[in-house]
């Protein structure tokens, strides 16, 4: 994990300051993983690991993959390159034109189709509920979750799966009201890609 970290932060993709996250609550860090995929092989052994782990667990026969896949805009490109390591089919799914996350642009899957679903961060695990969700109503099980960064707060909720994080990140996690930045007067920047 150590190794992720200092990638990130070669990478320019670790930030510090008041941020706005796309769930609405407020942190002191941001990790802006487009700045790491810039950079093809420094994302590849930023997923190194976590393919690497994937693969002992599917060898060992405690985890069956066949495919996976990202939700937009953020899991594209490390759906895209856990793929390439571990020679599987990587796709996304993505948001309609009423914010309902859905299988598109001709993806298909077949029924029982097991998938891990990838995200560059996960902070709330909601992108990747909705991803399982779209998943599974297209008929796939959802095998695991991956993930550049964990950003979660310490003593949330497991995943309901198997978890595969390439780096553990501490940082703040706050609603507006309890931001100390806020009362402090300093303001935030929102540079993620979702609206809501």
């Amino acid at each position: 994990m150590d190794k992720a970290m200092t990638i990130l932060k070669e990478c320019g993709a670790f930030l510090e300051g008041h941020f706005l996250l796309s769930s609405g609550k407020h942190s002191n860090v941001y990790i802006q993983c487009a700045k790491l995929f810039q950079h093809p092989d420094k994302a590849a052994a930023a997923m190194a690991a976590v393919a690497e782990k994937i693969r002992q667990d599917m060898q060992s026969g405690g985890l069956a993959v066949d495919a996976v896949a990202g939700p937009a805009i953020g899991g594209i490109l490390p759906a895209y390159e856990l793929g390439r390591q571990l020679g599987l089919p990587a796709f996304f799914t993505e948001r309609d034109d009423g914010g309902v996350m859905r299988l598109r642009r001709g993806f298909e899957l077949k029924p029982g189709q097991r998938v891990v679903i990838v995200e560059d961060v996960v902070t709330t695990g909601k992108s990747s509920l909705e991803c399982a969700k779209a998943l599974e109503a297209e008929g796939a099980a959802v095998a695991g979750l991956a993930c550049v960064v964990d950003r979660r707060l310490a003593g949330e909720a497991d995943m309901p799966w198997p978890f595969y994080p390439a780096v553990k990140v501490a940082a703040g996690n706050w609603e507006a009201a309890d931001c100390d930045l806020c009362k402090q007067g300093t303001p935030a920047v929102k540079p993620g890609s979702r609206k809501a």
